[in-house]
């Protein structure tokens, strides 16, 4: 990924921001996306979590360190602009402005202290300090480790149980998804000789006009071309428009590549995108400990007397 990291932006957000108007953040991180030639994939490229572009949480960050060096303040709300020090620095030229370079400013050695002497350890402070990461990166990218290790471990778990256990577990998840009215709904076909491939129905509506047909396959080697034919078939004697495949392996390419063939809606859903779902909808895991990311809420410091 060529996103420059945070301590990278400080300097050319000073040199936006060097015209000694004000400006908002979003002109700001689009500037940094244009002089930097991000491409329209790396200017939408989200953290992890989803919340956030890297550019935009970056060009943020670096505005961050250079408000508590004193470089940088905010007018009002929403709006960024240069200070007299921030000029100051400009004018000497620097080759470059990151963490080392602050350090120069009482400001941001008050406030480096002053982050060491809360609940978090120095050591913790130091190793986000020292990080070419964001905070929030940091997070993101130590939440995207927990899950792939948990969606590993989900994975072993269903290869330990029966497939039967692995059809009411599709069903469980297909419930919790907002899907069918109950799981019996759902497993109605489970297990019945001559379903010609197919493993269960979703009924949409109440009525039951319209429906999906599953095919669930506990599998340890790549489903293949053949198998997704072979349940596309079984969709058009149903005379059925929507179908799930759902594996706990995955798919070959030309096993994907032949789904647009079909006029049915046919969705695959591999072992890594299973695992996904059942940790969003909490099936089969428990919610350890909880973290919460908190903000200023801008709207209430607005003085509207």
């Amino acid at each position: 990924m060529a996103i420059p990291d945070f301590q990278t932006l400080m300097l050319p957000v000073l040199k936006i921001l060097g015209d000694n108007q004000e400006h908002k953040n979003s002109d700001i991180v689009e500037a940094v996306a244009s002089q930097f030639n991000l491409s329209e994939e790396e200017r939408n490229a989200l953290l992890p979590s989803g919340g956030m572009t890297y550019i935009y949480n970056r060009t943020l960050w670096a505005k961050t360190y250079l408000k508590k060096a004193g470089l940088v303040y905010h007018p009002q709300r929403g709006l960024v602009k240069i200070t007299e020090k921030g000029l100051e620095v400009l004018s000497k030229n620097p080759e470059k402005i990151n963490m080392k370079f602050l350090n120069q400013f009482d400001e941001y050695n008050e406030w480096r202290e002053n982050s060491k002497h809360s609940e978090s350890t120095s050591e913790e402070v130091e190793e986000c300090e020292e990080s070419m990461k964001t905070p929030e990166e940091m997070i993101s990218d130590s939440m995207f480790l927990l899950n792939k290790t948990l969606a590993d471990d989900l994975m072993d778990k269903i290869a330990e149980n029966s497939p039967m256990f692995f059809e009411n577990l599709v069903a469980e998840l297909l419930l919790k998804m907002g899907y069918g009215s109950s799981k019996q709904d759902i497993l109605q076909n489970a297990g019945r000789s001559g379903d010609e491939g197919i493993d269960g129905i979703i009924k949409e509506d109440v009525l039951g006009l319209d429906k999906i047909y599953i095919q669930a396959k506990r599998w340890q080697g790549t489903v293949g071309r053949p198998e997704i034919q072979k349940f596309a078939g079984a969709l058009q004697m149903q005379n059925a428009s929507k179908g799930i495949f759902i594996t706990t392996s995955n798919f070959s390419k030309d096993a994907i590549d032949c789904i647009n063939k079909f006029n049915s809606n046919l969705v695959l859903i591999d072992g890594k995108k299973l695992t996904e779902l059942m940790i969003r909808y909490n099936l089969g895991v428990t919610v350890k400990q909880t973290y919460e990311v908190k903000k200023i809420d801008e709207d209430f410091f607005l003085d509207e007397t």
